[in-house]
């Protein structure tokens, strides 16, 4: 008969008798890594990193405020970002969580930033921060692989598709909420540029003052995004009706192909018809 008619303690003292190597996966391990070697010579992200150094990127240099020598900490590279956004779009990512992870466990990423661990704010924000340079690194981008022949630009496909966004629809207000909301987080990081410093710790004042800073931001935008809304509206009654949303400006309530409304961004996507490359990406 075969093994199965073996009791399970007979076959676990067999299996613990043979000369196998158990896979331990309950440790930590001190190794040395050659992280020049982490990627293969002609791997993807190494041509992503040389396209880089034929765009002018000056502009995206000019907004850092860290000084070498003095106390805080250092910026990350704005290089290395713009490559982390390039690779992620080459390989369908567009968050800057996923490609945080991917910092931490996959080896081009790795590589890219030399084993240092990245957070998603700096990734998130950098293209928030540095829009009109980005949209003008896409065009250098675009004029490169149409040169070496990797995009022709003779048939561009445009499309659109609802993604629903990750908020909720409590989270929209209308004109005189959003305003009253704003006024409060302004008197919050007015008193906050007065709190005596010695009260809390610097970071936490840092990490405060941060939070408050990016309420305030998103509570302008809201207000921004409304007024064309108001303006398409001719009925007064309908102007003080339309809402935006506090946590995602950029969001509307959508019906859903399944059927239903929810909170969702509009995407419109252009890309080439030959190489199948995406060459444009916006919202409404």
């Amino acid at each position: 008969m075969g093994d199965k008619s073996f009791p399970v303690t007979f076959r676990a003292e067999r299996r613990r008798a043979a000369g196998w190597k158990p896979v331990n996966r309950e440790q930590l391990l001190l190794r040395s890594v050659d992280v020049e070697k982490l990627v293969e010579e002609d791997h993807p992200v190494r041509a992503i990193w040389e396209l880089a150094d034929r765009a002018d990127l000056e502009s995206f240099y000019e907004t850092i405020e860290a000084i070498e020598g003095e106390a805080g900490c250092s910026a990350w590279d704005p290089r290395v970002l713009i490559i982390l956004w390039l690779y992620g779009y080459s390989r369908a990512v567009s968050s800057g969580r996923k490609i945080a992870w991917r910092c931490e466990y996959d080896i081009a990423h790795e590589w890219l930033t030399s084993l240092e661990v990245m957070n998603h704010h700096p990734l998130s924000d950098f293209p928030v921060a540095h829009e009109e340079a980005s949209d003008e690194l896409f065009v250098q981008v675009l004029g490169v692989l149409s040169h070496e022949g990797l995009v022709t630009l003779e048939r561009v496909m445009h499309d659109g598709v609802k993604i629903e966004a990750w908020g909720s629809d409590k989270s929209f207000r209308c004109q005189k909420t959003l305003e009253r909301h704003l006024e409060s987080a302004l008197q919050v990081v007015e008193k906050m540029e007065e709190a005596d410093s010695e009260e809390v710790s610097e970071r936490v004042a840092k990490a405060r003052e941060r939070a408050v800073r990016e309420r305030k931001g998103l509570l302008e935008a809201a207000l921004k995004e409304l007024k064309p809304m108001q303006a398409a509206q001719s009925d007064p009654e309908k102007q003080l009706k339309a809402r935006e949303s506090t946590s995602n400006p950029e969001i509307r309530i959508m019906q859903q192909p399944g059927g239903g409304f929810a909170p969702s961004y509009n995407v419109q996507i252009s890309t080439d018809a030959k190489a199948a490359v995406i060459m444009g990406l916006g919202g409404s």
